[in-house]
């Protein structure tokens, strides 16, 4: 035991008077540059685009695997006619497939077809809801892309290019828009736990992190690292939060780097998730004639219920939503793989143009469904691979349709041969759509750029034009 004086405490224990008064006036100027950095600095504040926009939200359906188009929306009869014989070589030209031969044999389309709504749209019989609001949808049939195998071509749709690393279609948009909501994330995406494209779908590549799309996952606990730990009390974690806030932007304040905006608005975002999350997923507020209507179980992650979850976000100012739905590869049974995922999508994909459009929101909500190719008009039959009565991928042509914000109702564009093999009329590429997308939510998007690597990048790269006559 030392006794120990006051002054040789002050002395020898590195508080002295000097140090002590130091301290205090770094608190103040640390608070000082605390309060200055937090000003001005949120990369998620509401932005005004180009012009004045169709389309508030976009609701992006993704059908991952790529439907046929061939037994949905783009009736061939002389494919039936000319079932178990090869294309002409004119048509088929020097093309190569993954699994198929060039002159493999011709298979028909597999159900019938039928003219639905005043629109007189021509629609497969799988598709038993679709008919209900044909009238409201504008049909695509002269798509094309670049790509030919599910990873570049999932990717080259929600990216525009090819190879990961670009920003996606919704970090493009909150890059330009910002968010309308500080409760939820601004870009949410939901299902597609088995895309070949992966993450990189929804990735915000070299743009700041905080435009990356934000997962809700299935089951009780939709986003990761939300919830509370247990032991883990109110005071403590708010506390622990004040800290973690004050540190990061005195470091924002310091070097500049937007990451650290991304990490503040993180941890914000998690706090404000921990109310709002759960009362959106919560679906006792819907009418059971609602729940019917997407055919939803309110418990059960669904299809369907991230349909109703998509309109209820948008309600609540979410600005981007993508719903990926997996599953569409037919290289076998064809038949039997159209039948299964138009029961698992058709119903509640239906119910969402019709919620929208009874609620008032479609006008300025822009839905979009389709995958990332076609399927071809040859059939893909391989006994080594157990695979009978499929189509391989074809980027030639294919089928998507728009709904709402600002897009044509009742109209169907663009024509394919009598094979469905090559475009015919008003050939509309990607990278066509995706200008298209961006002109509805208000941007040139020719100036929608981001400067990285030495010059300046855009979602369609040097290409792309609007598709005006899908316009409203």
């Amino acid at each position: 035991m030392y006794d120990l004086s006051r002054r040789h405490f002050l002395k020898n224990c590195s508080v002295g008077l000097g140090k002590i008064a130091a301290a205090s006036l770094l608190t103040q100027a640390w608070k000082s540059q605390v309060s200055s950095a937090a000003e001005n600095n949120d990369p998620l504040a509401p932005k005004k685009p180009h012009f004045k926009a169709k389309a508030k939200a976009v609701i992006h359906l993704f059908m991952g695997g790529a439907p046929s188009q061939l037994e949905l929306f783009d009736p061939k009869p002389t494919l039936t006619q000319l079932e178990g014989k090869p294309l002409p070589k004119s048509v088929v030209g020097d093309q190569r497939y993954a699994f198929i031969q060039p002159n493999a044999a011709v298979m028909g389309p597999r159900f019938k077809f039928s003219r639905h709504g005043k629109s007189q749209a021509v629609l497969g019989s799988p598709l038993k809801h679709l008919p209900k609001v044909v009238d409201d949808i504008c049909l695509i049939r002269s798509v094309h892309t670049d790509q030919f195998n599910h990873a570049p071509a999932q990717i080259f749709f929600n990216t525009g290019f090819s190879q990961p690393g670009r920003p996606s279609l919704g970090s493009w948009a909150l890059y330009g828009l910002g968010a309308e909501t500080q409760n939820l994330p601004a870009f949410v995406v939901m299902r597609g736990s088995g895309l070949s494209g992966g993450a990189t779908l929804w990735s915000s590549g070299f743009l700041p992190t905080i435009y990356t799309g934000v997962r809700f996952r299935d089951g009780q606990n939709p986003i990761l690292n939300v919830s509370t730990p247990k032991d883990f009390s109110p005071q403590v974690q708010t506390d622990t939060y004040d800290l973690i806030n004050d540190l990061n932007r005195l470091r924002l304040g310091a070097v500049g780097d937007p990451e650290i905006s991304t990490r503040i608005s993180s941890f914000e975002m998690a706090s404000r998730l921990q109310i709002s999350s759960p009362e959106l997923m919560d679906l006792s507020d819907e009418s059971k004639e609602t729940l019917d209507l997407y055919g939803c179980d309110p418990k059960k992650p669904s299809f369907a219920r991230s349909c109703l979850l998509a309109r209820r976000m948008v309600e609540r100012g979410v600005r981007f939503i993508n719903i990926y739905h997996e599953g569409w590869d037919a290289h076998s049974n064809v038949k039997g793989n159209v039948e299964g995922n138009c029961r698992t999508t058709d119903q509640a994909t239906t119910a969402l143009v019709q919620d929208l459009k009874r609620r008032g929101m479609l006008d300025e909500t822009l839905v979009i469904w389709g995958g990332e190719f076609g399927r071809t008009p040859m059939v893909e039959t391989n006994p080594a691979l157990g695979r009978n009565a499929g189509r391989d991928h074809h980027p030639q042509a294919f089928t998507m349709w728009m709904a709402g914000g600002g897009v044509q109702s009742g109209l169907t564009i663009g024509k394919t041969d009598d094979f469905g093999f090559h475009i015919t009329e008003k050939p509309i590429h990607v990278h066509d759509i995706q200008a298209t997308i961006l002109h509805l939510l208000g941007f040139d998007h020719e100036r929608l750029t981001f400067h990285h690597g030495g010059r300046d990048y855009r979602l369609t790269d040097v290409h792309g034009k609007v598709v005006k006559d899908i316009l409203a």
